[in-house]
């Protein structure tokens, strides 16, 4: 084993869903699981973000599916989320009941506790029901500026 290769197993030693063959889909969003590994660029900033155009959950009240289109942006500091474990929990979210307001936000809330990032934005735009798209946008603060780096 090379040096170079024993370096990264350590680092990616946490990463346990990516080394499985066979996916298990969580059946809600408490039993999905965000998996980080170390920004090895936290020397400067730079934007990530994962576009997700086939979520879906279901309505609170109806119990009828909606269909949006999930974006996550954000700037990382000392970790980035694992984009096989971010699927796997936007993929959760099939059979939750909730509102696409408060989808949006826990999406947020999930990624910040995940990997702490410098900002993070959650866009959804969901398509329209009774003849009313609505779109959400839930952010962490202000976008820092390119050269800024904390």
């Amino acid at each position: 084993m090379t040096e170079k290769m024993g370096k990264n197993a350590a680092r990616f030693s946490q990463l346990t869903l990516l080394k499985h063959s066979e996916t298990r889909y969580p059946s809600s969003p408490e039993e999905a699981k965000l998996e980080v590994f170390a920004n090895v660029s936290r020397d400067r900033n730079y934007e990530i973000t994962f576009d997700c155009p086939e979520f879906t959950s279901l309505c609170p009240v109806t119990g009828q599916p909606d269909f949006g289109h999930i974006i996550v942006n954000y700037i990382p500091d000392a970790y980035c989320v694992e984009s096989k474990s971010l699927k796997l929990y936007l993929f959760s979210h099939r059979n939750a009941n909730t509102f696409h307001e408060e989808a949006v936000n826990s999406i947020l809330d999930a990624v910040v506790a995940a990997c702490r990032p410098r900002w993070a934005e959650v866009i959804g735009r969901f398509r329209p029901r009774g003849g009313i798209a609505i779109n959400v946008r839930a952010a962490t603060g202000v976008k820092p500026d390119p050269g800024f780096i904390q």
